[in-house]
């Protein structure tokens, strides 16, 4: 079992900044697709970004398209999500998730195996 490790969440002004980490402590992931989704309490889960395992395919939800940049260092088993213009409806609990399965992100959060307990984000107006 994989488990995930979010941090780096909390309380920013609209138009901040805010970089999220996730890690795998004694596990590798090197080899799988991962994924940022978010959720805000009585929504769906929203698919943000994913990379692939070498960084070659990244991927972003039309929301944070052009204002959030996913990151990996396989050498020290860290994924990244670099948020800049930072808007209140960014306001979510954030999770990372691995896909054992493949190497090539998909924006779907079903596909996914393991997840982590999450990273609140709150953007103020």
């Amino acid at each position: 079992q994989v488990q995930l490790v979010e941090s780096g969440g909390g309380l920013v002004q609209a138009g901040g900044s805010l970089r999220l980490s996730c890690a795998a402590p004694g596990r590798t992931f090197s080899s799988y697709a991962m994924g940022w989704f978010r959720q805000v309490p009585g929504k769906e889960r929203e698919f943000a970004a994913a990379i692939s395992w070498n960084t070659g395919n990244k991927y972003y939800g039309e929301s944070v398209k052009g204002r959030f940049t996913i990151s990996r260092d396989n050498a020290k088993n860290m994924l990244y999500l670099e948020m800049n213009s930072l808007k209140p409806e960014d306001t979510a609990i954030y999770y990372c998730a691995a896909d054992r399965h493949s190497r090539v992100p998909t924006t779907t959060a079903s596909h996914y195996d393991y997840w982590g307990q999450g990273t609140q984000v709150t953007v103020s107006s």
